[in-house]
């Protein structure tokens, strides 16, 4: 009897394949980063085949550590850094360019032009979603106007188009080999060319951005007992494993945090940030710059939407604080230095490297270190990268609290960073609510495996999948009003800073 779950988690920095057995524990892990490619500045990319390869690399070593033989896994899920872009020959499996990497702003004449024919928000009500460099479709577009044969393969349906877990699936399931291309519906309602309703491929979007409909995956449900396909016996898994659970990065931390009621709520902090509210089976647009998708489906169910606050840069300032400026050796210094003093100094960091995303969404805006003196040192700076991670996610709050029509009464916490405790203490102070990490920290991974385990059967329902959430901490507020006021008003100051930096 099989005793437990895979979960490949394919993040913007690396992938990671995980062992989850029936109550939600680590049982085997391995993890390898990729490069990445910034070939111009605000252009982000990645290699498809040295994503695929170091997937292959994960399962393989995840399998041997362990100890677990792939019989004993029940089935596999998938999740996925969500907008980034790989075409692909169908044929050969070779991509047609690197992955745009969501991150990237090239597209940004893409989108101007959109906006300057309908406006940012032509598209919202069928997608929920802005006209933005952040998402797939601008991406997908780019790449058949820029890439010599792209547009004719695409037209011929020799190319095929994917986020990054349609692209793992389609080689996990067979490649040119009879692999499935789909994508489920959590990754699609990110590419701008959606309908949330419908659930399907938007014909009139399509046809303003030029993408042949023949390029793109099935749309699928997040957690599927018809099984897209099985894992080849030749393969990484070294058996025929079932396929058959897909989330979103974002929508599979939801999942794995047990958010199934609306009105909850959870942050992932990770090389972005991301807030999500569960709304329940009804989609809620936006009026605060927030966006409204997709939260997760299983198969012969209504869609589960939320409202959604996306971060471009969270844990990836901190990188930057470490690589670029070279003021500490590695990420956890941070908090150890940020505690060499009481506060910021009055310094700001507003990390608009390439943008603001939500609530603002200014592509015009560039990042920017306000309130310098030469009373502040590398220990201010650090604590100042620590802070803009929590007054964005304020910014976020807001926002939601506006648009659902309730205030948030608490926050439930993940991500590599929720192991900061001086951020995540700084996170309840400026909330003003409690912050709540689970004891599985890990819920991304978690997520994608309840989806697929669910699928088959693993787990019995979300009642099962709920009673396996458990708190490890909680902070609470210790700050005072007027501190807080006043430590706010700076910050949107120092936001306001950055914009039209571009023209």
């Amino acid at each position: 009897m099989a005793s437990c779950i895979g979960a490949l988690d394919l993040g913007t920095t690396s992938n990671r394949f995980i062992l989850f057995d029936r109550d939600g524990r680590i049982v085997g892990m391995d993890q390898k980063e990729h490069a990445q490619l910034f070939p111009r500045p605000g252009w982000v990319e990645h290699d498809p085949m040295e994503i695929w390869e170091n997937a292959r690399v994960v399962i393989r070593h995840a399998l041997q550590k362990s100890g677990i033989p792939p019989a004993d896994v029940a089935a596999l899920g998938i999740t996925n850094q969500r907008e980034t872009a790989v075409v692909w020959d169908r044929k050969t499996g070779r991509p047609l360019h690197n992955a745009i990497v969501w991150q990237c702003t090239r597209t940004d004449d893409i989108c101007r032009q959109l906006i300057a024919e309908g406006g940012q928000d032509r598209f919202r009500d069928r997608t929920g979603l802005p006209v933005a460099t952040y998402f797939s479709g601008p991406k997908i577009k780019w790449i058949l106007d820029h890439v010599p044969g792209a547009r004719r393969a695409a037209e011929d349906g020799d190319a095929y188009f994917g986020t990054v877990e349609s692209w793992i699936v389609w080689w996990l399931t067979g490649g040119p080999d009879g692999g499935a291309h789909v994508s489920d519906v959590t990754n699609a309602s990110r590419t701008l060319l959606m309908d949330l309703r419908t659930l399907d491929w938007d014909a009139e979007i399509l046809k303003v951005m030029g993408i042949p409909r023949q390029m793109l995956p099935r749309i699928v449900p997040s957690s599927d007992p018809e099984v897209w396909g099985s894992t080849r016996a030749g393969g990484p898994m070294g058996a025929r494993v079932p396929v058959c659970g897909a989330l979103g990065d974002q929508q599979a931390a939801l999942v794995g945090q047990a958010c199934f009621s609306p009105g909850e709520a959870k942050n992932t902090y990770g090389t972005g940030c991301f807030l999500l509210l569960n709304t329940g089976t009804a989609p809620i647009a936006s009026r605060s710059g927030l966006l409204t998708t997709v939260g997760y489906q299983f198969r012969g169910q209504a869609p589960v939407y939320c409202l959604e606050g996306s971060i471009a840069i969270a844990g990836a300032l901190v990188q930057w604080f470490r690589d670029n400026l070279g003021l500490i050796g590695s990420a956890p210094e941070i908090e150890e230095l940020a505690r060499s003093v009481e506060d910021n100094g009055g310094a700001y960091i507003v990390p608009a490297f390439s943008g603001l995303f939500a609530p603002y969404w200014r592509t015009d805006a560039r990042g920017a270190i306000v309130g310098l003196t030469r009373y502040v040192t590398k220990g201010h700076l650090a604590r100042a990268v620590i802070e803009a991670c929590a007054f964005q996610t304020r910014d976020l709050v807001e926002a939601m609290n506006r648009d659902a029509g309730m205030p948030l009464a608490h926050l439930k916490v993940d991500g590599g960073m929720v192991v900061n405790e001086l951020l995540m203490q700084f996170q309840a102070d400026i909330l003003n609510v409690p912050v709540i990490r689970p004891r599985v920290t890990e819920t991304t991974a978690l997520g994608a495996a309840y989806a697929a385990g669910l699928a088959v059967g693993f787990w019995s329902g979300l009642p099962e999948v709920a009673r396996n959430w458990a708190e490890d901490r909680r902070w609470r507020p210790a700050m005072s009003p007027a501190a807080r006021e006043a430590a706010c008003a700076q910050w949107r100051k120092a936001v306001q800073r950055t914009f039209n930096w571009v023209d």
